[in-house]
């Protein structure tokens, strides 16, 4: 979900506080149900730390939810106040959330939010966080590997400077109250995280933190990277696993392990199939705990407590056509409803300790991964809460539950015959077709905006795109204003092709694509990396004009269906797919025009 810059380095070994090896039958820790322990023998593979530290009472009982305080596109630039920060804390302590989870400690804000809390004798306690970047790249298919030792050098300083702050903040005497328990990384384990740190590495992170603070410490991950299970020297330093579960996020992948089905064919059309596909993410969520439990278990670890600290379900489909079907209000009202009942679970048997909801407020910033909050930007609490709320800030308040969607396959409308199928023309009158918008990759990866060009190929007007990239590149594309609507261009893909007319001297290849759905409603993408020469394409700073064959396209991703486009046209450079390294940063504008299928 997240982007971020790494680079490479060897490990450097862990002086991590290992047990002697051991010789006779030795009494741990072991959970039971979510705070009570008693003893019990471990396993000849056990691993443990000295003297593991239990969850505070507070961390058991509290209910618990992710904070951020952003509220603009560009984090980075934003300016949080505290009165900012009391009118959330405010909001949620009204609605009986009464334990936050942030996720660093790098800038002022983690000190700011502690302040306001204790400033304002405010009933809110805090599991501090301490985000750190990785100082070696993973070796894999659309990683670039950089061997930078200054580059090294000064993460490494970063990341010591970010556990230096957590130490402090979570050992300074007017926070001790406040700070229940501490966590070192956010998904850095997991195959596919964009932070990757090697176990030895987090290990002596985390040791380095543990051995300075009074509190419970962890890290954070997806159940993935525990149920493998997490490796030993990172489970050698942490008194509890804090796991992140997105059952909603899983059906995006279906050819994966853990697509579970919810679809829910068997169940009639409407709210029965609503009900019984959520009904079904409780039961994915109980399974991919007991993965996690049962993973912990087999190592010995059966005092280890889990407590869930990222689940959620998004209110409407930022990245459409994604979460289609999925992403509602209604629907998340009805998951976190679910998680009511996992958490009583815990308080008597052997559920999660806590979880903590994904998350309080909608933060712009986060572009397609945003859509998760309890309550939207402007703070306005969501129909999965609003009844904790007066009616009249309610973000949502014509919804009953009679509104949540469910999956039907989707409907094939009529055929379009026109020879052209156009997405960007003078010809129109109005240069975007009808029924389009055109939106960029998180949100502001590019600008977009029209212009008056000379000798524009059609018109006086073209696109002028000017990439704004982030570390993974940039990408804009035509989708259509109504989510889920689709064009039955089945037509054109027999033997049709993508056209357009660019003009730019961009350096190395870039993409052009589109996105279908498939005969299952899944979103099907597909994109051509193309150079100069390649299908007419040039950056010589000459308009030239590009005529892709479909069934090129087609050739690439065999799943995309023509009678079922989504996103009609798509420009991108992701650098990893066109051969560039990340953070290449590459700014030249590039102009468009004429965009149409053709047959």
């Amino acid at each position: 979900m997240k982007f971020n810059s790494i680079f490479g380095l060897s490990q450097r070994a862990l002086s991590a506080l290992r047990l002697a090896a051991v010789t006779s039958v030795v009494s741990v820790l072991v959970a039971c149900g979510g705070g009570g322990y008693t003893s019990t023998a471990p396993s000849p593979e056990a691993v443990f730390i000295k003297s593991p530290r239990a969850l505070p009472a507070e961390y058991l009982a509290r209910k618990a939810v992710s904070y951020g305080p952003y509220r603009t596109a560009n984090r980075d630039t934003e300016v949080i106040t505290a009165a900012m920060v009391k009118e959330d804390l405010d909001l949620l302590i009204q609605g009986n959330f009464k334990l936050i989870r942030l996720f660093n400690s790098y800038d002022n804000d983690a000190k700011l939010i502690l302040d306001v809390i204790v400033d304002n004798n405010l009933d809110m306690k805090v599991q501090l966080g301490a985000y750190v970047y990785p100082t070696k790249y993973k070796n894999e298919p659309g990683w670039v590997i950089e061997n930078n030792p200054y580059k090294v050098l000064a993460i490494e300083a970063s990341n010591q400077a970010e556990l230096g702050r957590t130490i402090a903040l979570a050992n300074h005497a007017k926070y001790t109250n406040t700070i229940l328990t501490v966590s070192v990384g956010n998904e850095t384990l997991v195959q596919w995280t964009s932070v990757p740190q090697d176990a030895d590495k987090l290990a002596e992170y985390i040791k380095k933190v543990r051995d300075a603070v009074r509190q419970p410490v962890t890290t954070d991950d997806n159940f993935l990277a525990f149920r493998n299970p997490a490796p030993k020297p990172v489970l050698n330093q942490i008194d509890f696993a804090a796991i992140h579960m997105y059952p909603n996020i899983d059906t995006q992948f279906p050819n994966g392990d853990l697509y579970w089905d919810w679809k829910q064919l068997s169940v009639p059309a409407g709210p029965a199939r609503a009900k019984a596909m959520m009904d079904a993410s409780l039961v994915e969520l109980r399974r991919q705990y007991a993965m996690v439990r049962v993973a912990l278990d087999s190592m010995g670890l059966q005092a280890m407590p889990i407590a869930i600290t990222e689940t959620g379900w998004k209110a409407f489909d930022s990245e459409a056509p994604k979460q289609a079907k999925r992403a509602h209000p209604v629907n998340q009202k009805m998951f976190y409803s679910r998680l009511d009942t996992l958490r009583a679970e815990g308080r008597v048997g052997p559920g999660p300790a806590n979880i903590f909801y994904f998350e309080a407020f909608d933060e712009p910033w986060k572009g397609g991964d945003d859509a998760w909050g309890l309550f939207d930007v402007s703070r306005k609490p969501r129909y999965v809460i609003q009844n904790l709320y007066p009616s009249a800030i309610w973000a949502n308040p014509a919804l009953t539950d009679a509104d949540a969607v469910f999956f039907a396959p989707p409907t094939v409308n009529a055929a379009i015959t026109t020879p052209r199928h156009t997405m960007y023309s003078d010809a129109l009158g109005a240069a975007l077709a009808p029924g389009l918008r055109v939106d960029a990759f998180d949100g502001n990866s590019v600008s977009a905006p029209e212009v008056t060009t000379a000798a524009a190929p059609e018109g006086v007007k073209s696109i002028e795109i000017t990439p704004q990239p982030k570390d993974y590149g940039w990408g804009l594309l035509w989708q259509p204003i109504t989510a889920g609507v689709t064009n039955n261009l089945s037509e054109f893909g027999v033997a049709g092709n993508l056209n357009l007319s660019v003009k730019t001297t961009y350096a190395g290849k870039i993409e052009i694509g589109f996105s279908t759905l498939d005969s299952e409603g899944n979103s099907q993408e597909v994109y051509l990396q193309i150079g100069s020469g390649d299908y007419g394409y040039c950056n010589t700073g000459a308009w030239c004009a590009v005529s892709i064959p479909l069934q090129a396209f087609k050739t690439k991703n065999s799943k995309i269906d023509f009678s079922l486009v989504a996103n009609p046209f798509i420009i991108a450079d992701r650098y990893a797919f066109t051969g560039k390294p990340l953070n290449s940063g590459i700014t030249t504008k590039l102009n468009i025009d004429g965009i149409y299928w053709s047959r």
